[in-house]
């Protein structure tokens, strides 16, 4: 077996936290890294003390809904969220965040942290993430591409709603 690099490494390690999932769809990991110290991990589940998705059923499925969007009826905290939750503010500035999924067949899925995600990440500080994607190879997002896409999304929408404020 060969020895993986440090970035396997911490993907590795996403993937172990991710079997914590609660989630009936997919399972993910993250870790928070700062200075090759792993500062706080988080895995995607309903909160603490809500009844689960692999107790009653995921609302999701029942409803057929595709991955990716229905967040406003999903009980689930996300791994990322969960991984800042479970860390302290100091360790995670200038910190690298590995993200790592499996589906219910076991195979690599690659979490692309939401909207909501993407903005506690930027001020969480972190300065990048890695992901892990659906061929197992790692790829790296510096946390100013969220800044940006965040801020172009945002200006796009006021623009918008200067020029038709109804249709909002």
């Amino acid at each position: 077996m060969e020895r993986p690099d440090r970035t396997m490494y911490f993907l590795n390690i996403a993937l172990a936290v991710a079997q914590r999932s609660t989630c009936l769809r997919r399972k993910f990991g993250a870790v928070i890294v700062k200075d090759n110290t792993i500062v706080g991990t988080g895995y995607n589940g309903n909160a603490r003390g809500v009844i689960n998705c692999s107790e009653i059923g995921c609302i999701k499925n029942i409803m057929r809904t595709p991955h990716g969007v229905a967040y406003d009826y999903c009980p689930a905290v996300h791994a990322e969220e969960n991984a800042i939750i479970n860390s302290n503010r100091a360790d995670r500035i200038n910190a690298t965040l590995y993200i790592a999924g499996i589906d219910p067949d076991g195979k690599y899925t690659m979490a692309l942290p939401c909207q909501r995600c993407q903005r506690k990440i930027i001020n969480s500080q972190i300065k990048q993430v890695i992901l892990l994607r659906d061929d197992g190879k790692p790829m790296t997002i510096d946390v100013e591409e969220y800044i940006k896409s965040d801020t172009d999304w945002y200006t796009k929408l006021v623009l918008e709603a200067k020029q038709n404020p109804k249709n909002l």
